[in-house]
């Protein structure tokens, strides 16, 4: 790759610096929003505000309805920092979309729109209005007409004269849509003058418009008449996501009408549904998609009805699901960068880089939101931004991208300077060198290229890696890293030990009371190793400070013998000589056994004295250890040892715990520990060597301040499995109805480190908020589950992972699948029959499937006797249906439509009686009864005389 002679010197600066001075492309901290400048305020400037941080600090400049401001050719702009002013502001040239663009020396970022209009509200012109005549009982609408203006407004209406405002009740409505007075019924009273009122509601500004006399007329009062509706919604409303929506309704009618709402499709309203005005407003606060639909208001009174429907459509302006983040890559590197958002209607995405709109071209390409660039260069770098928008709205997300170039450096990342490792053992050796594009390493043994071998191997991040290290190993060892831009080179001294060795270790010994001994402790070592010698009593440190008078260390430099002075009882137990070096750690152990007269009980107590009776008890060491000595499960690199604490009346005094030995099965020597409590039942041995899976033998004894007990019998546990490392294959998702979502996938491999396989975890969440997520659980024979409960014709994603006791696996690549919309809510109507001695004809009307629910792909015909609870279905795609039945009782049935979303509701259960015997000699004559439901009353069975029937 070839780089110019402008980004070699800003390499070389960038060097330079060193990181003391951290470059920073702009970040907006605020950014421009809509607003409403009031016409005729006494403020004379709007300020619009943009603010972005960055290094160097970042300058700006604006933008009106894409055209560029500027503030020193024009005197009404003016830059406060990032802040635009406005100088008496004029509707007639300052409406409109403003942005603001912050740039440094690292790119350029723009803001979001911010809409400027203009609120006013002019006078009514003064002509009069003409008198409305009409009768009593009678309705009318006296229309407002407001002035022009621009902003939201409200409405009142004044009776006669101000301060007397019409009251709106069930008989008067004030539209705050279109600003008239509805009176549904005029009576006599309603007589007057009537002006309407209309106010800014954001400049406070109000204008009176002409009075509008109102007066009866003298040819006789309106006879009833039924209910026609004035006041009505669109018939089609989009609303916003989280918005408040006011629908209106009002209708002139004699007597006055009663209004009502209702969904039109039978669901009951949501609690935070309100209905104000005497029911001539519905309002729906936090408007969301399941507030969607078709409503109707119904106004009725003793002469009739009238419906006015419309329907609510819900959208929503995008908003992040993934926003981009500052990126830091290689030249040659590729980039890839997604940003995700949601909305209704789906989010379009476009990118823009340093304020423009990216230019693509072979190697930069976009595709469902996500920017590819391949073979990065440094003229790559600078501010990018994703723009997600629908019709409703767009937003943006800012991020940058750094192409670094740049030599191979060692001073972030140096290399070890000494390494002491012991014959016999692996050792590896880093070479991590900042550099961009990434470094090619080699490496040398002093003057000698290190070639790799059956011991010796190059890893893939560039270390180098030593297995069965030997004395030839020793010496320094350099890493040379280059790529185009430069050189460097980090070294490691290698220095090779031999293993510490105990020649003469401390062996069981049986002693009276009152003897002095010497517990041996005496090693083989390294002469460049130091060495340190440590003492364990039953687990603990021994101190030679505190326990001087008995204990004391003697020997050379290469031993550390334990001398014990007189020793008493007290004296018995586990001994532990710890031999540690910088590079390894060995330790032997011994049992000491003191004989002698017992001394006296300790603390003897008598308690709980009768007339015949009492309780004594004392302290000697403990007889009996713990019982259910078991373990297993646990994390990774983990054995869990379990077992039943000793009851305190078996403890035999203070000080009492458990000594826990274990070793792998096929191993010699045990490792041993000391757990202080008494009342734990567990201990858990934490450490990487630990095979996972693998069997070790394990024993629990106990102790008290008077010594060791016995130990517990030797039992075999497993330690900790590993927790399964790969994913499930082949996940694919299947919506099986509007509620219900089949997930299914492979089996992942399984080896024995993995122990037992529990089961796979599927996780699923909707609407791209995966921080919500809900799971199920399935046992780990299963290769399917099925989510339930789920939102209708909603987008679901899932992932699946495996776990077993030591955790959960990764999880699966995420699928999706949309539920299906929900069944019809009405049910098959008009359900009639006809019934013989041998089969039953059934006729329903068909079912029509709403927008919004699922399409009708046939019937079932559920049907039983009274006297059974096993239903049959029969499934049709007809809106009949036969039945052969032997009709001996009565029958019922019941009729659903099927849909892809699961099925309908049922319709009315209808009860066939059965067909009897009217003579017993058995005439094969029948007549059929038709009957429809709506007038069918069960218990009543008509009957041609004399007709014969049989079963």
């Amino acid at each position: 790759m070839m780089l110019s002679w402008k980004h070699l010197i800003l390499l070389s600066f960038i060097g330079c610096l060193g990181g003391d001075l951290l470059l920073q492309g702009p970040v907006f901290i605020r950014e421009p929003s809509n607003s409403i400048f009031p016409v005729g305020s006494e403020d004379k400037k709007i300020t619009l505000n943009c603010e972005a941080r960055g290094n160097p600090s970042p300058h700006y400049r604006w933008q009106l309805n894409g055209s560029d401001i500027n503030p020193s050719m024009e005197y009404r702009y003016k830059l406060n920092g990032g802040n635009l002013v406005v100088i008496n502001p004029n509707r007639n040239w300052d409406t409109g979309s403003y942005q603001c663009f912050a740039t440094n020396s690292l790119g350029t970022i723009v803001s979001r729109e911010a809409k400027l209009q203009f609120a006013y509200l002019e006078n009514f012109k003064t002509k009069m209005r003409s008198t409305v005549s009409v009768r009593e009982g009678q309705g009318v609408v006296l229309l407002c007409g407001p002035p022009p203006h621009s902003g939201e407004l409200s409405y009142a209406w004044i009776f006669n004269e101000y301060p007397s405002f019409v009251e709106e009740d069930s008989r008067r409505f004030v539209s705050q849509e279109t600003g008239h007075l509805y009176i549904a019924k005029v009576e006599p009273s309603d007589v007057g003058n009537y002006t309407c009122v209309v106010t800014s509601t954001v400049t406070n500004t109000r204008v009176l418009g002409s009075p509008t006399p109102l007066v009866l007329r003298s040819d006789g009062v309106m006879g009833e008449y039924e209910p026609k509706i004035e006041v009505q919604f669109p018939e089609t409303l989009p609303v916003a996501k989280g918005a408040t929506v006011k629908l209106e309704c009002f209708a002139l009618g004699n007597p006055v009408p009663q209004i009502n709402w209702r969904r039109s499709d039978g669901l009951p309203f949501s609690s935070k549904i309100k209905l104000r005005k005497f029911n001539g407003v519905l309002e729906i606060p936090n408007f969301q998609q399941e507030d969607a639909g078709s409503y109707e208001c119904v106004a009725e009174n003793s002469r009739g009805r009238n419906v006015a429907r419309g329907r609510l459509t819900y959208y929503a302006k995008p908003h992040w699901v993934q926003l981009i983040r500052d990126v830091e890559i290689a030249v040659e590197d590729n980039l890839f960068w997604e940003c995700r958002a949601s909305g209704k209607p789906k989010p379009s995405y476009r990118w823009l880089k340093n304020g423009e709109a990216l230019v693509l071209e072979e190697r930069i390409q976009i595709e469902n939101g996500a920017l590819t660039i391949s073979n990065l260069n440094v003229t790559d770098s600078g501010m990018f931004q994703c723009i997600a928008e629908n019709k409703h709205g767009l937003i943006y997300s800012s991020a940058e991208l750094k192409v670094i170039a740049s030599a191979p450096d060692f001073s972030k990342t140096p290399m070890k300077k000494l390494l002491q490792v012991q014959v016999g053992s692996m050792v590896s050796l880093d070479c991590k060198p900042r550099a961009s594009p990434k470094a090619l390493r080699s490496w040398k043994r002093g003057d000698v290229i290190v070639q790799e071998n059956e011991r010796i191997s190059f890893l893939k991040d560039g270390g180098l890696q030593i297995v069965n290290v030997t004395k030839a190993d020793v010496g320094t060892y350099t890493c040379i890293a280059e790529n185009q831009f430069g050189k460097a080179n980090g070294t490691t001294r290698l220095v090779v030990t031999e293993p510490t060795r105990i020649t003469l270790a401390p062996s069981n010994m049986d002693v009276s009371v009152g003897e002095s001994v010497i517990l041996p402790c005496q090693v083989q070592h390294d002469p460049l190793l130091d060495i340190m010698f440590t003492w364990y009593f039953n687990g603990a440190l021994t101190d030679f400070k505190k326990d001087g008078s008995h204990f004391e260390k003697v020997g050379g430099s290469s031993s550390g013998d334990l001398m014990i002075r007189n020793i008493q009882l007290k004296h018995s137990g586990k001994y532990v000589c710890m031999v540690q070096t910088g590079v390894d750690s060995v330790s032997s152990a011994a049992d000491l056994i003191v004989r002698g007269s017992p001394g006296p009980p300790e603390n003897v107590k008598v308690d709980e004295i009768t007339d015949t009776t009492a309780q004594l008890s004392w302290k000697e060491v403990p007889e009996v250890p713990p019982s259910e000595v078991s373990g297993g499960g646990g994390s990774r690199s983990e054995l869990v040892i379990t077992w039943d604490p000793v009851p305190e009346e078996l403890q035999n005094g203070e000080g009492f715990g458990y000594v826990v030995a274990f070793r792998p099965l096929g191993v010699t020597n045990w490792i041993q520990t000391v757990v202080t409590s008494p009342d734990t039942p567990r201990y858990v041995f934490r450490n990487e060597s630990i095979v996972p899976f693998s069997l070790y033998e394990v024993k629990v004894g106990v102790y008290n301040n008077k010594g060791e007990g016995p130990f517990s019998p030797v039992t075999t546990v497993f330690s900790a499995e590993e927790e399964p490392t790969i994913a499930p294959s082949q996940v694919s998702a299947n919506s099986l109805s509007s509620s219900e979502i089949e997930v299914s996938w492979n089996t992942i491999p399984w080896k024995l480190s993995n122990g037992h396989l529990l089961g796979y975890e599927v996780r699923y969440w909707n609407n791209g908020e995966e921080e919500s997520s809900s799971k199920v659980k399935v046992a780990g024979n299963e290769t399917s589950a099925r989510l339930c409960g789920l939102k209708s014709n909603v987008a679901y994603y899932t992932a699946v992972r495996a776990y077993n006791s030591a955790g959960a696996g990764p999880f699966s690549a995420t699928v999706n699948a949309t539920t299906k919309k929900t069944p019809p809510s009405q049910p098959p109507g008009n359900v009639v029959w006809n019934a013989t001695d041998t089969k039953v004809l059934l006729n329903w009307e068909q079912v029509k499937a709403m927008e919004n629910e699922s399409e009708v792909t046939g019937y079932k015909v559920f049907y039983r006797t009274s006297s059974q609870n096993s239903v049959q279905v029969l499934n049709t795609n007809k809106t009949s249906a036969e039945l052969l039945l032997p009709i001996k009782e009565d029958y019922i049935i019941e009729v659903k439509a099927t849909t892809d979303g699961g099925d309908g509701t049922s319709s009315e259960q209808i009860r066939i009686p059965r067909i009897t015997n009217m003579d017993a000699r058995g005439s094969t004559s029948a007549i059929s009864h038709v009957h429809a439901v709506s007038s069918y009353v069960p218990v009543v069975l008509f009957f041609i005389v004399n007709a014969l029937w049989r079963y």
